[in-house]
């Protein structure tokens, strides 16, 4: 399945290269080198280095202090040439499960199959089975009964836990097995045993995980289950509950010699001379590291980039398994975790991508050399990095895409330079024989071919100018436009022309015309070809042209400008700037047709100041006119935009209202008015009160017609000044 999605992919990226332009070389380029790398990937032949790598980051890790938690007695050589026969008498066993039961470890695991009886004292071990609830034996499981080996006699199944061993392909141990279900009986490993026993004290049993239910929860830590193609794996056997190990951290004593953890020999436990502290509250592991039994495991710390790997006894990898339950449980130590194929996926193209782009984009060999060398240094710290934090990222796949890409783009930067070379000597052919001035440009913006009449026009011979840019010999602001002409042919690929100024090795500026066209070898290499004409004396007479006009735009605004100061004196008062009587009547005519045609409403309001004589000969005109100029920007500032406020004269206003919904709202906004004008006028350091008198008539109520409204209104205003001031009265 994984190879057909693989040929798929690659069938999908054939395509697009042929319907994509050369825009997107670098991304067809990274896409198919990718989908290659994938491609190897499924199929596995890349698995074995990117495991090898793994194994290199778990020796680079950082060392850390012993771990504290954990006791192995070994059961060495030369303890077996004293007792002199294996398996070891069942009442040396118990001797010792005594012996380390009185200093109360929290567990102790008996990592020795004791299935059958084995000379004297097979009773004593009974009997001290029974009195260790904290001791977990071993079992070896597997679907052929002839392969099993049963857990010891006398130990309850709560006692019991498998010690099976997952081997990957080259022999070295990564997994943990935690549950394996077998005739329908779910089984716990040994080490899960001993890790849920010391942690029974800290009150932290097993649950189901929060962000999946499928998933062991321990303590700050959610087991996520291994699956046959995480991270570098590609079909691995999946079955029974596995994570991907993610081994403790080794430390170093200062003998130099690495240890994980604190070991005692048998026969120092037999003779009490083993401290207490050494065993009280731990757990305490037994198990051989004899090499005559031949008891040992390869873990990724048993490689190394020179010399012979080094393998590690059993009881080792069950501290391991157990220490990393403990670990991950209590202080929340990352667990080695992939990321999903989608996104390992894109990481593989991201880093294809840049090996394109890394040597498409500096064509040096050394500069491209440097860069290939620090980004193969950032993917692997990254990676390294990512390990750090409990993740485990393609580093090889990586490593390889990007890799192949930049040789892929070496071998063709090869190839256009060489027909570039020859597309050079014919276009320097070709373009000598016309005599308009000719540049040709590269895609960093350099001539590369110029014709002899360009160079007379320019003022500079062929070879100062050759492989150098407009920045190199014009002025910054006819550079900056000249390079971004260039681009918009470059980017749409279409022959522009453009006006633009040019100035030549002796000073002199042209105006010229410069129609811009792209071509391309057979390589694929673009070229920009210029054609120029001097357009000087044409654009001379256009600017003598465009003054002349000018001068009568500017003759005629000018007149304009007079006509509308008239028209706004004739229609405005000059003291408060409202529109005068004339104006308003003419309003008003309008207001009423419009409101007779959509069939609306209209209101009509005379305003009289009340007492503005008296004012005016206490405090004198000038006063007064500061007070009806205050007046009149608080009557604009009361009404809508489609009202309008006039001035008849003295201290008479009027106010159209246009398109109300009913009478009431006339009234309002005459409330609205009276409010505003009452508030205090402070003139000549006098705080001056005025009121004033509404007459309001209402369009089609009153009268249809303008003459009468206006008679109505100013009725109603005297009658409203008649009954108290300071009102308003509807006609």
């Amino acid at each position: 399945m994984n190879q057909q999605l693989g040929k798929r992919f690659v069938k999908l990226i054939f395509r697009l290269k042929q319907s994509l332009g050369r825009g997107h070389k670098e991304l067809i380029t990274a896409a198919s080198v990718a989908a290659c790398v994938l491609l190897l990937h499924s199929i596995g032949l890349l698995q074995s280095l990117e495991l090898a790598a793994l194994d290199q980051f778990f020796r680079l890790r950082p060392n850390e202090p012993p771990e504290e938690r954990i006791t192995i007695v070994v059961i060495d050589e030369a303890y077996l040439k004293e007792v002199g026969s294996w398996p070891i008498p069942d009442a040396k066993i118990a001797q010792l499960l005594e012996k380390l039961n009185v200093h109360k470890p929290r567990a102790i695991g008996l990592d020795i199959y004791r299935d059958l009886p084995v000379k004297l004292g097979n009773q004593e071990l009974r009997n001290a089975y029974k009195l260790m609830p904290n001791l977990i034996g071993i079992e070896l499981l597997a679907n052929d009964k002839n392969v099993n080996v049963s857990p010891p006699v006398g130990l309850n199944k709560d006692q019991v836990g498998f010690n099976n061993v997952l081997y990957d392909l080259d022999g070295k141990v990564r997994r943990s097995l935690l549950y394996w279900h077998i005739n329908n009986q779910v089984h716990e490993s040994f080490s899960l045993k001993l890790a849920l026993l010391y942690l029974k004290s800290e009150n932290i049993t097993p649950t189901t995980a929060k962000n999946n239910p499928e998933y062991l929860q321990l303590g700050k830590a959610a087991f996520t289950r291994f699956e046959g193609n995480d991270g570098g794996y590609v079909g691995a056997d999946a079955r029974g509950y596995q994570i991907l190990s993610s081994f403790p951290p080794k430390c170093q004593s200062l003998s130099g010699k690495f240890c994980s953890f604190r070991q005692v020999s048998i026969k120092d436990v037999l003779a009490d001379k083993v401290k207490e502290n050494f065993i009280k509250d731990r757990i305490i592991l037994i198990g051989s590291t004899a090499p005559s039994l031949n008891d040992f495991v390869f873990i990724p710390y048993s490689s190394s980039l020179m010399g012979t790997a080094k393998p590690l006894p059993g009881i080792q990898l069950q501290a391991y398994f157990t220490s990393e339950l403990i670990s991950a449980a209590l202080q929340g130590r990352p667990l080695l975790k992939v990321w999903p194929d989608l996104l390992e996926d894109l990481w593989i193209f991201i880093w294809s991508y840049l090996g394109t782009v890394t040597t498409w984009r500096i064509r040096h060999a050394t500069k491209s050399l440097q860069s290939i060398l620090v980004c193969c240094l950032v993917l692997t710290l990254s990676a390294y990095l990512a390990f750090l934090y409990g993740w485990w990222i393609p580093l090889i796949p990586s490593l390889f895409s990007f890799g192949s890409s930049a040789i892929w783009m070496t071998n063709h930067i090869v190839h256009i330079q060489e027909e570039w070379k020859r597309s050079k000597g014919f276009l320097h052919h070709v373009i000598n024989t016309i005599p308009d001035p000719i540049f040709v440009k590269n895609e960093q913006h350099q001539w590369i071919v110029l014709n002899e009449a360009y160079c007379r026009f320019i003022g500079y011979p062929n070879k100062l100018l050759i492989e150098k840019s407009d920045y190199d010999f014009f002025p910054k602001h006819e550079a900056d436009v000249f390079r971004q002409q260039d681009e918009l042919v470059f980017r749409t690929q279409k022959p522009q022309e453009h006006e633009e100024e040019f100035t030549n090795a002796n000073g002199q500026t042209h105006q010229i015309a410069t129609k811009r066209s792209l071509h391309k070898d057979s390589a694929g290499n673009l070229f920009l070809v210029g054609v120029i004409r001097d357009i000087t004396q044409r654009k001379l007479m256009e600017e003598q042209l465009k003054r002349t006009a000018a001068e009568l735009f500017r003759s005629n605004k000018e007149l304009k400008l007079k006509e509308d100061h008239l028209r706004h004196l004739a229609y405005h008062d000059p003291l408060t700037g409202l529109s005068n009587r004339k104006f308003f009547a003419e309003q008003l005519y309008e207001s009423l047709h419009w409101a007779q045609h959509n069939k609306l409403l209209l209101g009509l309001l005379f305003i009289d100041l009340d007492g503005f004589k008296q004012i005016n000969d206490t405090l004198g005109h000038e006063a007064g006119d500061r007070l009806l100029m205050t007046i009149a920007g608080r009557l604009s500032n009361s009404l809508r935009a489609s009202d309008t406020v006039s001035r008849l004269g003295g201290d008479e206003f009027t106010v159209i209202l246009r398109a109300i919904p009913n009478v009431q709202i006339a009234g309002t906004i005459a409330d609205k008015i009276l409010t505003s004008i009452s508030k205090p006028v402070v003139l000549d350091g006098y705080a001056i009160r005025v009121s004033a008198s509404i007459g309001i008539s209402v369009y089609p109520y009153n009268s249809q017609d303008s003459e009468t409204l206006m008679k109505q209104a100013d009725a109603a205003m005297y009658c409203a000044k008649h009954q108290g001031k300071n009102c308003y009265k509807f006609a």
